[in-house]
């Protein structure tokens, strides 16, 4: 982003502000007690960041946070776009929100992120759901406070998808993230990719990265606070730099981070294929806080599809790309993402994505039947299976992958791993002993026992047995 870019962004900032003063003074004036927030987020990691810094907003402007709607005076759903049943879910939840209005007429409902910046969205809430008071989309982000503040002043309904595809950068607005161990941290934002099945770059606008000293700042800031376990965040990381005119790239930014003073560790998501580099894996490798663990999104096997959906990169190339990473770091962990029953894929070109499971070895995948997104190049190209054939095709995959998941996490079985230790408490009815949640360098979950006391810590564990989606260990005293 130029310096003209980020100052504009300052200046913006610096209005909404000016804007939190102005709606702390209303709820002081109104309320007798600290106005609550409750907030709801649907999709990726990318949404749970913005989430964080709406909340950031809202303290500014004197709210607290509530974990119950009939408990809130003010509702946000911060929306995801990339597939219908997302965005059919959070239709759900919104009509929900017309009893609480009923219960609190006071109440202030806000809808935003990348669902609602779509217009025919907007249009959907604007004519048939009333009751929400405030949309506003990922452009028009840093003017939530400006927003909300009309809103309440007019008593008028706001909507706002305005805002420069290029967008701005907010800084200088402390998150409010979750308490735990384990942060976000957006490094950048936007997509150039226009891959033929997705809305993102549609949606979240051109790629713009934060400045290298700022992301570095608040790092440190993140370890101080006691998070150790954080995720640099973009639709594509590994374009991070390259409107930044030279200044910093994305293997240098890790090695920035790397030498930070301190026991933590730093992953990254998402990277795209076609950017990744033997240099980012030689940084990797070379980076003792930079775990070996890698989301590379493949989406499909079969060439003639990748090429339908804009990936400009071949099965072979990803092979490549495979094969180098795991030379230098034997022990990385892999995930991915496929499309099942793009348009126009056949049963035979399928097959090749199967074939691309048996020869990577996946740890895990995040798997999909293909959804057409209104706007994209794919909404309207033709089928050739039927969606019985692509659900078969779908549970054919889940098979094979579960089966690959299954022997990979056997093979941990004896195995001595150093694991952080989580908040959470085990989430599954069996297993009772396993009381406590945590995850391994390569995100890997493991179920433990003898981990009371050490929440945010980190501790040395033996794996005893594993299952499809997880191992189970003790800690070594």
């Amino acid at each position: 982003m130029s310096n003209t870019s980020r100052v504009v962004s300052d200046e913006l900032m610096q209005v909404q502000r000016e804007y939190c003063d102005k709606v702390r003074a209303i709820y002081e004036n109104k309320l007798d007690r600290q106005p609550m927030a409750f907030t709801q987020t649907f999709g990726c990691q990318q949404n749970e960041a913005d989430t964080e810094l709406i909340r950031g907003m809202l303290a500014m402007m004197g709210f607290g946070f509530c974990d119950s709607i009939d408990e809130a005076d003010i509702v946000i759903v911060n929306t995801c776009a990339i597939r219908d049943h997302a965005e059919q879910r959070v239709y759900g939840n919104v009509g929900e929100l017309s009893h609480a209005k009923k219960n609190n007429p006071e109440l202030i409902t806000v809808l935003c992120g990348c669902m609602a910046q779509q217009k025919h969205v907007a249009e959907r809430i604007k004519n048939s759901y009333p009751y929400v008071d405030i949309v506003f989309g990922t452009h028009a982000l840093c003017r939530f406070p400006e927003n909300l503040h009309s809103r309440i002043a007019r008593g008028k309904r706001v909507f706002d998808l305005e805002g420069d595809e290029k967008g701005c950068i907010i800084e200088n607005i402390e998150p409010v993230r979750k308490q735990g161990h384990r942060a976000w941290l957006s490094i950048m934002y936007g997509c150039n990719n226009f891959c033929s099945y997705c809305v993102v770059p549609y949606v979240r606008g051109r790629e713009r990265s934060r400045d290298p000293e700022v992301i570095i700042r608040e790092f440190k800031k993140l370890l101080e606070q006691g998070y150790k376990d954080i995720t640099l965040l973009g639709q594509n990381v590994n374009s991070y730099g390259n409107d930044l005119e030279g200044v910093c790239d994305f293997p240098e930014l890790l090695e920035r981070i790397n030498a930070i003073p301190g026991d933590f560790r730093v992953r990254f998501m998402t990277s795209h294929p076609k950017d990744a580099t033997k240099r980012l894996f030689d940084t990797m490798a070379r980076c003792e806080k930079v775990c070996n663990s890698i989301h590379l999104p493949v989406q499909c096997g079969n060439d003639r599809v990748l090429k339908e959906m804009n990936r400009r990169y071949t099965g072979e190339q990803y092979l490549e790309l495979v094969d180098y990473a795991r030379s230098v770091m034997p022990d990385l962990t892999i995930t991915s993402d496929i499309i099942v029953g793009f348009p126009g894929e056949t049963n035979e070109e399928f097959q090749d994505t199967i074939k691309m499971l048996e020869r990577v070895r996946f740890d895990s995948l995040f798997t999909f039947i293909f959804s057409p997104r209104k706007g994209t190049k794919a909404w309207d190209m033709p089928d050739v299976l039927t969606k019985e054939e692509k659900q078969r095709n779908f549970e054919e995959l889940l098979e094979v992958q579960n089966r690959i998941s299954r022997e990979i996490n056997d093979t941990y079985v004896g195995k001595r791993l150093r694991v952080l230790v989580g908040e959470e408490e085990n989430d599954r009815s069996y297993n009772n002993e396993y009381t406590k949640q945590s995850r391994t360098e390569g995100f890997k979950l493991v179920y433990l026992r003898g981990a009371e006391g050490l929440e945010g810590q980190y501790a040395d564990i033996v794996i005893e047995k594993s299952s499809t989606w997880a191992l189970f260990g003790s800690v070594v005293k």
